[in-house]
């Protein structure tokens, strides 16, 4: 690499790696793990601990993939910064911190990732999922969902559980706001939309025989069109006010967004470029995947230069157990992000990733 910066403040690192005039080419990859314990039985299965947002100490692993994400890109920017005579341009890449909890890609642009470094042309992406091993999935347009999760407190007035006719129940208030939220997606959406309202987390009292002062609740919203993700996030806070008055509420409710992720919408030009390429590449290891439920902040860095992108999927499921997965209809049931036993086949997993990477940059920076 021609440089390599830190990002201040963050552990984001970018490389930049001149080979004459041509176009530039951004290369992204997370790094994040994940608060949780690895359970895949396999030799180099993370035995770290890191402290969560809370200030714990909890086991930590690379159950989303990061781990595999960093590798390919580490390959890809080996392979080219030996192989300079077969392109030329500016490769530009990207290692990214906090995509689990959204914050790492608006970080790096708040740091003045824009600033300090030159618009790529183009951005290109991957992610591990356990489709077959040795697979590549592509998909034109909106390929991932946008993700806002919120926090919403009700406020109420404590009192006796036997006199409860003294106080003001947040506890109520929010299980009415609860129900009353399912009611977003089954009647002022229409059907044809892709949304998704889930309360995940409901918190309220010390004791059974305690009207508590306050409850809270935390819920994920999912969605595939702006419009109405801007519909979903006012119906939200216009049930939960509503539901407050309703009960009398001493103040309406107050809301706290704890991330909020963008769609991730491929350009349909660069898509169509990677796709030709994947295909004398991969031929019929190459598939079209459907667009997925799982969001990502990948998309922001190309909001904000304006610059068009790519994110594709690499199938990482052993070959055997997928296909006995498919034969007995349980494809559903393999291990996949997120999951404590997911263990993605290093081989043919490892060149898959690099390779994909690769030919994509390929496309722009090839002599």
């Amino acid at each position: 690499m021609n440089s390599v910066r830190k990002i201040r403040q963050i552990s984001g690192v970018v490389g930049i790696l001149k080979n004459g005039d041509g176009p530039t080419v951004m290369l992204r990859a997370d790094m994040d793990a994940m608060p949780m314990k690895e359970d895949t039985g396999v030799p180099y299965a993370s035995t770290k601990e890191g402290a969560n947002a809370k200030g714990e100490t909890v086991p930590v692993a690379h159950s989303c993939g990061h781990d595999m994400h960093t590798s390919w890109l580490l390959g890809a920017a080996t392979v080219l910064s030996l192989a300079r005579e077969t392109w030329h341009g500016t490769l530009m890449t990207v290692f990214q911190p906090a995509e689990e909890t959204a914050q790492g890609s608006q970080a790096m642009l708040d740091d003045g990732l824009m600033e300090r470094f030159p618009r790529p042309d183009v951005i290109l992406g991957q992610h591990l999922l356990p489709f077959r091993a040795g697979t590549v999935g592509y998909h034109s347009g909106q390929i991932l969902t946008s993700g806002d999760s919120l926090l919403v407190r009700f406020f109420g007035k404590g009192a006796h559980g036997g006199m409860p006719q003294n106080g003001i129940d947040p506890i109520v208030m929010a299980a009415s706001a609860v129900l009353r939220l399912q009611t977003i997606v089954s009647r002022e959406i229409s059907p044809q939309a892709q949304v998704v309202v889930t309360v995940g987390e409901f918190h309220g009292g010390t004791a059974e025989n305690i009207i508590p002062a306050e409850a809270y609740i935390k819920l994920n919203v999912r969605t595939t069109d702006e419009a109405v993700r801007d519909h979903v996030l006012a119906a939200i806070r216009r049930i939960c006010v509503a539901e407050a008055r309703a009960s009398n509420a001493p103040k309406d409710p107050e809301f706290e967004e704890i991330n909020n992720y963008p769609l991730t919408v491929n350009d349909a030009e660069v898509t169509r470029k990677v796709a030709d390429a994947f295909r004398g590449q991969f031929g019929d290891q190459l598939f079209e995947a459907p667009s997925q439920g799982a969001s990502e902040d990948f998309g922001r860095f190309g909001q904000a230069w304006k610059s068009p992108y790519m994110y594709w999927f690499v199938g990482g499921s052993d070959p055997e157990k997928y296909d006995q997965a498919v034969r007995e209809g349980g494809v559903e049931r393999l291990p996949g992000p997120h999951s404590p036993f997911w263990a993605p086949v290093l081989y043919p997993t490892l060149q898959t990733g690099l390779e994909t990477m690769l030919t994509a940059a390929g496309v722009w920076l090839a002599r």
